[in-house]
């Protein structure tokens, strides 16, 4: 199971949450977000390094692009698949696109997706105002409507005490989770702490159900 630990911004922390072995990290790049970044850390993460942006021009994505060296980069707004396809184009780096999700209704939008190359993962989230980062879950079983062919990762709501729903949950395209907000102490500061003994437990319960 992958992990990607979203809405960083200090250096320390980001070095701190790094050693915990995940395999992503998460930089939003959306001036309405508590936890969005204008300048570059003094330290950046060797692992997966993943921008979150919602409906952004191109520009600002390749700008990014080349502040933080990001190696993924995350649709969170209402990005078109043609929209999602020049990105990939302009930057050559791997699309994920997040769905967000409070009904069955809203299961369908990774439909418009499902043909586009330039996309490779998407994510289901918790459809709010703030476009994620809400620290509330939706039903994770609408997610067995989703018949794609694109692996996802599952956000939205995540925290300490969730290991058990996690591992129960079971979706044959489901590679990973997000975590992001449950495990602050302030907006893009993460509990170092909490979030080791979540790893831990995820990775223990995992190897007990072998």
């Amino acid at each position: 199971m992958k992990i990607k630990v979203c809405g960083m911004r200090d250096a320390l922390n980001i070095r701190a949450i790094e050693a915990l072995g995940i395999d992503m990290m998460g930089f939003i790049c959306w001036p309405k977000s508590c936890r969005n970044v204008t300048e570059r850390p003094s330290y950046l993460p060797q692992c997966e390094r993943v921008g979150v942006f919602v409906n952004p021009t191109i520009e600002y994505v390749e700008q990014m692009v080349h502040m933080f060296q990001l190696s993924r980069i995350q649709l969170h707004g209402h990005e078109s698949k043609i929209f999602c396809r020049e990105v990939h184009q302009r930057t050559k780096l791997p699309i994920t696109k997040a769905i967000q999700v409070a009904n069955e209704q809203d299961m369908d939008n990774w439909r418009e997706y499902a043909s586009e190359a330039a996309i490779d993962l998407l994510l289901f989230d918790t459809k709010c105002h703030t476009a994620g980062g809400s620290g509330e879950q939706f039903d994770w079983r609408l997610l067995q409507m989703y018949d794609g062919h694109k692996p996802f990762m599952l956000a939205g709501g995540i925290g300490p005490g969730c290991e058990s729903q996690v591992l129960a949950f079971h979706h044959p395209k489901c590679i990973g989770i997000d975590l992001n907000s449950r495990f602050e102490t302030t907006p893009a500061l993460k509990d170092v702490s909490k979030l080791q003994t979540f790893i831990n437990n995820i990775k223990a319960k995992s190897q007990d159900a072998i």
